[in-house]
């Protein structure tokens, strides 16, 4: 196996997940939170052509055809996550199915949760619904951690516009890139400060960018050299910008109960 990316509260692998979930010790993980492919690729190709501006490019990517099978994560999913942990996978229509008929028995609760982009691209030809709404599949067992706010705040869904602005990265662009404020949302419920995320599809390391603003620990996989590397630097330039909003005292020096030294990843 190639060797990991390591810092105290952190760990990236460029691996094939399978192989890597193999390696992780059980009742490790608090929070699996990621965006497998969802298979769409073969329905979704060519570009649409919009009036006034440069055509919308329609294809996805091609790691997103090869097909995924959900049976081929329940085991280790199931071993290596915590009595308290949760699982939240980012779907779609055609795929929703086959989580729910290999999961949904091993687990107390299966649940979906959706994200309403509000900024959806438009339907020029006005020939169906906009593409507005991305389906999450959530499973946990009784006793599972749940940091329940509001009534108000509770809903199974979630609004926000899709990953634009400094926050896409435009060199490499991933066509999944899902925004921090959505993810740092679920990770806020379905988990403690010093506790460990997964993310076994990591792409460009949004949801290690959210685990960490929020004082978690992350272990990610992401197959793709070009993602993987530039995970690494977008981590790096992340911390840094952190580093220089910590509690620095008058001579310049980062104030050391500015720093959290409780936990670490051991494995």
């Amino acid at each position: 196996m190639i060797e990991p990316y390591k810092q105290k509260r952190l760990k990236l692998y460029n691996e094939d997940c399978l192989k890597v979930l193999k390696t992780i010790p059980d009742n490790s993980i608090d929070l699996i939170l990621t965006d497998p492919p969802y298979n769409i690729a073969k329905y979704s190709t060519g570009n649409i052509d919009l009036p006034n501006r440069s055509a919308l490019n329609n294809n996805i990517a091609n790691w997103d055809l090869e097909e995924l099978d959900p049976q081929n994560f329940l085991h280790d999913f199931k071993r290596i996550l915590k009595p308290t942990g949760n699982i939240f996978i980012f779907t779609s229509y055609n795929m929703i199915g086959k989580w729910h008929d290999s999961f949904d028995s091993e687990f107390d609760t299966f649940q979906f949760f959706i994200w309403h982009k509000t900024n959806p691209a438009p339907k020029i030809y006005k020939n169906g619904f906009l593409n507005s709404c991305e389906m999450i599949a959530c499973m946990w067992n009784k006793g599972h951690t749940w940091n329940f706010t509001k009534q108000n705040e509770m809903h199974n869904f979630f609004e926000s516009p899709i990953c634009m602005g400094k926050e896409r990265l435009k060199n490499p662009k991933h066509p999944a890139q899902k925004p921090i404020k959505l993810l740092e949302h679920i990770i806020k419920i379905a988990s403690n400060e010093h506790g460990v995320v997964l993310d076994p599809f990591m792409g460009v390391a949004s949801t290690a960018i959210a685990a960490l603003n929020l004082n978690r620990m992350f272990a990610g996989c992401e197959m793709d050299k070009m993602y993987y590397d530039a995970s690494i630097t977008r981590i790096e330039q992340h911390q840094k910008n952190k580093q220089m909003h910590l509690n620095i005292d008058k001579f310049g020096n980062v104030r050391e109960d500015s720093i959290d030294y409780k936990t670490s990843l051991e494995w």
